[in-house]
């Protein structure tokens, strides 16, 4: 699946930079001219691989296991490796599709595609997506160090188990300085290549977890303490086969990076590489996706929760298992952290181009870089304080704006196909892809709400 366009290498990279220098989200612009200041060179293959696989990795690995467990280990494992094959291929389609016609975001593809409600459409599919997302990563960062309560039942957090009970580490005291502390440094960036080092950091603490959830469980699996998982998934009515739709939202939220690839893309010296980075950063995600999903349902069978990070808030069998509980839980809110800024970037863009469509780049203006990436800051802080728990919501957003972000909109462009470079093997992909996602989607909305309405008539 080429992504160039045919023309020379050299005249890819001058128009390329032509474009980037006036309409590129997130870059910087040429300092004014002042002596001893430089245009930004282009953002190096690594940092690219690292930014695109932190955009991919995010809540959606503390969710995969329980997606395992539903599915079985041999299809839930296939279905890992399929999503990521479609996510590669719709990619690939929007990458063909941007360099043709020289554009440089995925609102302005779509716009170019299907006029302004196409855009409309596609910026606020981005913005409800990714809001979701990083008010769970803020609940997640909540639940962790401060506890959560649920059942009637308090989960400690690290902080409170640490320290004991005090307002300082109250809840909205904690997310208040991870706010100040930690975000808002990092989302004042206004360029992503800028977040290299944090990416890196991310992708190592998600190895982190992976590395020790696999060693604790090949451990108790040589001491005869595990169960061996089931291969298949059990089916005991049409119930139960409705019910394994419910893991497709997982499976592509788990994936969605398509937001972001524009940004990378506007930031690379050679715009050629973006291809290998695609498919060196769904590698490494897939790798880190089946291996936290095997191990985990192997350590905890059964057992295992739908965040399985809630999984080691117990014994967990072996020594020093306090010390590996905190390790755990510590390095994930860590590597949620380093996370949001990454989606936040895609966030304030498309808030942005949905609030002020004709107006110049937000990268340039300073004084509406700085109201919304504030304003949205506080609505996310709050909402985290005030929505005690969103993993219902979280399903919902993963069968709606995600399908459509990563699967929906990619295929309704080929399709569209405005450059003229769709092959036969696109049309039929693009239509596959169409059908798969609304099926599928439907069917898990339909049996997420039912599974709601059930829970409420129990209680």
């Amino acid at each position: 699946m080429g992504i160039g366009n045919g023309s020379s290498n050299g005249n890819q990279q001058s128009s390329h930079k032509e474009i980037r220098d006036e309409t590129a989200p997130l870059l910087p612009v040429k300092v004014e001219e002042e002596e001893g200041f430089h245009e930004f060179n282009g953002a190096s293959f690594s940092g690219a691989v690292f930014n695109l696989s932190t955009t991919i990795v995010g809540a959606g690995i503390m969710a995969l296991p329980a997606s395992i467990k539903m599915l079985g280990i041999i299809p839930g494992i296939l279905m890992i490796i399929i999503v990521a094959l479609l996510t590669e291929a719709s990619i690939d389609m929007l990458v063909r599709c941007s360099h043709q016609g020289k554009i440089t975001s995925y609102g302005w593809l779509m716009g170019e595609a299907y006029g302004q409600w196409g855009r409309i459409a596609l910026q606020t599919s981005v913005v409800i997506n990714n809001i979701g997302v990083l008010i769970v990563y803020m609940i997640i960062i909540g639940d962790v160090l401060s506890g959560t309560t649920s059942a009637g039942v308090h989960h400690r957090g690290i902080l409170e188990g640490w320290f004991g009970a005090h307002l300082w580490n109250s809840r909205a005291i904690v997310l208040l300085a991870t706010a100040l502390l930690v975000f808002a440094p990092l989302v004042s960036l206004k360029r992503l290549d800028a977040l290299k080092y944090t990416s890196a950091l991310s992708v190592a603490l998600a190895v982190v977890f992976v590395v020790i959830t696999a060693g604790i469980a090949i451990i108790k699996l040589f001491n005869g303490t595990v169960a061996m998982p089931k291969l298949l998934p059990e089916l005991d009515g049409l119930s139960s086969i409705w019910k394994l739709f419910t893991s497709v939202p997982v499976l592509v939220t788990a994936y969605i990076c398509h937001y972001n690839v524009h940004s990378i893309d506007n930031e690379l010296e050679d715009r050629t590489q973006i291809k290998p980075i695609v498919r060196t950063s769904l590698f490494l995600c897939s790798s880190v996706y089946i291996a936290t999903s095997f191990f985990a349902y192997l350590l905890f069978g059964e057992g295992t929760l739908d965040d399985v990070l809630a999984n080691f808030d117990a014994n967990l069998g072996i020594p020093f298992s306090s010390v590996f509980d905190d390790i755990v839980r510590v390095s994930y809110a860590a590597h949620v952290m380093l996370v949001f800024p990454i989606v936040f970037f895609a966030l304030r863009l498309n808030l942005d181009g949905l609030l002020f469509p004709t107006s110049r780049h937000i990268s340039r203006d300073n004084k509406r870089f700085a109201i919304i990436t504030i304003s949205l800051l506080m609505a996310i802080y709050l909402a985290a304080i005030f929505i005690p728990s969103i993993w219902d919501a979280f399903q919902f957003t993963g069968a709606t704006a995600a399908v459509l972000i990563g699967f929906i909109f990619p295929a309704m462009i080929i399709l569209r196909d405005p450059y003229a470079i769709a092959t036969k093997r696109d049309k039929i992909l693009g239509v596959t892809m169409i059908v798969l996602a609304i099926v599928s989607n439907a069917v898990a909305l339909y049996s997420d709400t039912i599974n709601i309405f059930r829970k409420k008539e129990v209680a």
